[in-house]
């Protein structure tokens, strides 16, 4: 039996968390010394950062900022939401896997910050998708 889908990327519950403190810190003001420096701490890794906010973007995208209702999985409009997801996880993975570094790397976690601002509160995403992080068998690589 497979333990992934190509709809979700293969994460572990280390990297989500990861993406996650990070993408936190970028919500947050760097107004002190010690967050710049984390910030830079998260930069240094660049093309391997973006490549894990293209993944972490993706799996936040699919599993939470779009998530139809149970009662509307059947309607047209969630069909067209599911095709939108799929279209922008596309995207957000190809531009992060291009090469950009930390540069990317940032502007994607502002796309997905901006995203959840949209819906809900950013702190309340990041906090289910950690604590959902060891629950995701399909998500999660063995």
């Amino acid at each position: 039996m497979e333990t992934t889908s190509p709809k979700l990327p293969a994460l572990t519950p280390e990297q989500i968390w990861r993406a996650a403190d990070y993408v936190e810190l970028v919500w947050h003001d760097q107004d002190t010394e010690e967050a710049r420096a984390r910030l830079e701490e998260f930069h240094r890794d660049g093309k391997e950062l973006a490549r894990l906010m293209g993944e972490f973007g993706a799996l936040l995208l699919d599993q939470y900022l779009t998530a139809v209702p149970a009662e509307h999985a059947d309607c047209e409009s969630a069909y067209v939401m599911d095709k939108l997801v799929a279209v922008t996880g596309r995207y957000l993975k190809r531009w992060c896997y291009s090469g950009g570094g930390a540069e990317v790397a940032y502007i994607a976690a502002g796309f997905l910050i901006e995203a959840m601002q949209e819906v809900d509160q950013v702190g309340q995403f990041l906090s289910d998708v950690r604590g959902d992080a060891p629950r995701w068998p399909a998500a999660v690589a063995s």
